[in-house]
């Protein structure tokens, strides 16, 4: 097996159950996985199940080709899958949330990784004015945005970077990507993490006029 992607939704204590709020009449890890599968070079989809959401998860996923694997860690789940790939593998850890990440960045991150890169990323340019505080909360300096971006998902690696990643931490992938390559990333690939990005969300599904996304 070539390539596998991970949903995670290990990110923030309150993940698991903003997965499962509806968009379109669908949970956002039901259109996060659609995507994936609907993705010719990836071979397998694992949902990382919390252990307390891993019947939501399953009920929500019912029905689509993707294996629920409960689990504390990406590291536990990880191993529950190790033994069907290939060692040129391709690992992509996907957030639950960006559930409308399009299909050109998911392939784009993919190339990456089988050019050579062991981790790739896909970044936005930073646009907005940043600031740097000091304890009081008064603003010390302006940042030069030039060499700032901001990371989406998923990230990309090799089967021996992925496997030096989880050595050093149990859920690598939403953390820190130092020394990865990064490819374009795209505004649809919000988190939908709050109500307003959620109204987003539903004009996405209801626009019909984007991209499919994955």
């Amino acid at each position: 097996m070539h390539s596998v992607a991970f949903v995670t939704v290990a990110h923030r204590p309150a993940d698991p159950e903003l997965a499962l709020a509806a968009v379109g009449g669908a949970a956002l890890l039901t259109h996060t996985v659609r995507g994936l599968l609907g993705t010719p070079e990836i071979d397998l989809v694992v949902a990382a199940a919390p252990e307390r959401c891993a019947k939501s998860f399953s009920e929500a996923l019912r029905g689509l080709d993707c294996r629920v694997v409960p689990g504390s860690s990406l590291r536990q789940v990880f191993a529950a899958v190790e033994p069907l790939l290939s060692p040129d593998a391709v690992v992509l850890v996907h957030d639950a949330l960006r559930a409308f990440t399009p299909q050109q960045t998911v392939r784009n991150v993919l190339a990456a990784v089988r050019d050579g890169s062991p981790v790739a990323v896909p970044v936005l340019p930073m646009s907005d004015t940043v600031k740097t505080t000091d304890e009081s909360g008064i603003v010390t300096a302006t940042v030069d945005r030039d060499g700032l971006r901001s990371a989406q998902t998923p990230v990309g690696f090799s089967l021996s970077a992925f496997r030096s990643a989880l050595a050093d931490s149990a859920d690598p992938g939403l953390a820190d990507t130092a020394g990865a390559a990064t490819v374009p990333g795209d505004p649809d690939a919000m988190r939908v993490a709050s109500a307003f990005e959620l109204t987003l969300a539903e004009a996405l599904v209801a626009g019909g006029d984007r991209e499919d996304p994955l």
